[in-house]
């Protein structure tokens, strides 16, 4: 089964990162693709709070969610939108991700659990939680590509997540991201295929890359590994779609010798030893 991912560099104008997600749509369906996976935040990057926020609206009148939609009816295509941003009905901010399958229904959301939150040694310092609430739920959906865990971004690095999910069922994890530069140096890959090998699943991971219209950089590397933890994909630094045949059959190969997650165990209260 081939999987398309789309690496971009998302901008202020949602309507410009909507043409490149309907042209992303229509190429991949002409190159055979089963399913789509895009970045976080596909629909707007903005670090100018006043200016992004005076663009995020609610669900049901998001451009750049009605055009993804859209194109994925018009295209009979399944997609899997790795965020938006999205407003809630109580006016607060959601980083939410999607699921569209090939009539344009949205099949599934989720809401990121884990904020990011941190000051990096480079001096960067991002305060996610100061725009956005964190989400509540887990969320597995069935797709054309097998029972698919979904997460976003800093989610990557919360291990329990995964177990939860490949324990419900998960046999392929999204983690779309938008990680800086530093933190995808020191971490990307090697977290990436710590979740697939733990898991026993296959990692979709979609991002964005190179230098975006608020200043920010983002770290690229699009990645798929496989439940062994082998790289199938990394697509570098460079804007555009990636494609990978993936064999499915290969999950029960690595979980029937490696049989992680029905070894798992409650994991009993800590001691505190003197």
């Amino acid at each position: 089964m081939k999987l398309a991912l789309l690496q971009m560099t998302s901008g202020i104008d949602p309507a410009r990162n909507a043409a490149t997600l309907v042209d992303a749509v229509r190429s991949a369906k002409r190159d055979g693709a089963s399913m789509l996976f895009t970045p976080e935040m596909s629909g707007l990057i903005d670090r100018d709070r006043e200016r992004g926020g005076r663009l995020i609206v609610a669900e049901e009148a998001d451009p750049v969610l009605a055009a993804v939609r859209a194109a994925a009816a018009a295209e009979q295509l399944w997609v899997h939108i790795g965020s938006l941003a999205i407003r809630r009905e109580d006016g607060k901010f959601a980083n939410r991700g999607f699921v569209i399958d090939h009539r344009g229904a949205i099949r599934a959301r989720y809401d990121k659990l884990h904020l990011f939150d941190v000051d990096l040694p480079t001096g960067e310092r991002w305060r996610e939680s100061a725009a956005y609430t964190a989400g509540e739920r887990t969320v597995v959906a069935t797709t054309p590509v097998g029972r698919l865990g979904l997460s976003i971004c800093y989610d990557l690095r919360f291990a329990g997540l995964y177990a939860a999910l490949s324990g419900a069922g998960a046999t392929v994890m999204a983690i779309p991201a938008a990680f800086t530069r530093p933190t995808g140096d020191a971490h990307w890959h090697v977290l990436l295929r710590a979740r697939a090998i733990e898991s026993g699943a296959f990692v979709v991971a979609a991002a964005q890359t190179g230098v975006h219209e608020d200043g920010r950089t983002t770290y690229g590397h699009s990645l798929v590994v496989d439940p062994w933890g082998d790289v199938l994909l990394d697509m570098g630094e460079t804007p555009g779609l990636g494609y990978v045949d993936v064999g499915f059959a290969r999950i029960a190969d690595v979980r029937g010798r490696i049989p992680v997650i029905d070894h798992r165990r409650p994991i009993p209260p800590v001691e505190q030893a003197p």
